[in-house]
């Protein structure tokens, strides 16, 4: 083999083994390629249960990572037994002391077994992410309502998917990934807000666009407001119970 032909030889062999490489590192159309690996987070013990970095924000003890939102930031008023929170009706909403932007969010919830009302005036309360966008929290077994108000809707935004409701006083679970809105310098709308819910398990909204803040009487806006705000839920004068509240933060 001549020296010229060997050269070629060894330049072709090289080649390959670089792409080789170079396929096993990078999947045609993963921009960019990992930097480095992915942190470790080890997963609750049973199903629900909170993951090693997650900040659990009721564990069935004690409102302690909670405030009053009538009372101007006093204790929270709920009242707390045998591992339930249970909303104090009159005494107003709860928020937490740490504020949250985008984020994964685990709540359980028990509507009251004994049904008294109907529609919104039944097992009614939310969870609002960042204090301004509300995910319904209702008893919608067997409860017609207007569609983007039942358990699951993205308050008169989006309704869900599906019904996935438990009967009255039955344990169920929301599971959230939320991202929150971005704003300029000059606090201009840059990136709206989005949902993934799964209710009990249940998809019920895929990755839908908030489009501003939540409210019941006007229609939905966006005002520029912190990064990171509480998470907040609501006393709707219905004697709703919670357990099992706990957040993972997330990166944009």
């Amino acid at each position: 083999m001549s020296l010229t032909i060997a050269r070629r030889v060894f330049a072709c062999t090289a080649l390959l083994l670089t792409t080789v490489a170079y396929a096993q590192e990078r999947v045609p159309g993963q921009v960019p390629n990992p930097t480095k690996e992915p942190a470790v987070v080890t997963p609750g013990t049973t199903p629900g249960a909170p993951p090693s970095d997650a900040t659990v924000l009721f564990d069935g003890k004690d409102l302690s990572q909670w405030v009053s939102q009538s009372a101007a930031g006093g204790p929270a008023p709920w009242v707390v037994a045998d591992g339930v929170a249970t909303v104090k009706p009159g005494s107003g909403g709860i928020q937490t002391k740490q504020a949250f932007g985008s984020c994964q969010l685990h709540i359980e919830f028990a509507t009251p077994s004994v049904v008294e009302g109907s529609s919104q005036g039944r097992g009614n309360s939310g969870v609002f992410l960042m204090n301004n966008y509300e995910l319904q929290i209702l008893d919608s077994y067997q409860n017609p309502t207007y569609f983007h108000g039942q358990a699951g809707a993205i308050y008169k935004q989006h309704a869900p998917l599906v019904n996935a409701s438990r009967k009255p006083g039955e344990w169920q679970a929301y599971d959230v990934v939320f991202h929150a809105p971005k704003f300029d310098a000059d606090g201009k709308l840059i990136q709206r807000a989005t949902f993934t819910v799964f209710h009990n398990g249940v998809l019920i909204q895929d990755h839908v666009i908030v489009m501003g803040v939540t409210s019941h009487d006007k229609p939905p806006y966006y005002e520029a407001h912190a990064a990171k705000m509480p998470l907040s839920l609501q006393d709707h004068h219905n004697p709703m119970r919670f357990r099992n509240i706990w957040i993972r933060e997330l990166a944009d």
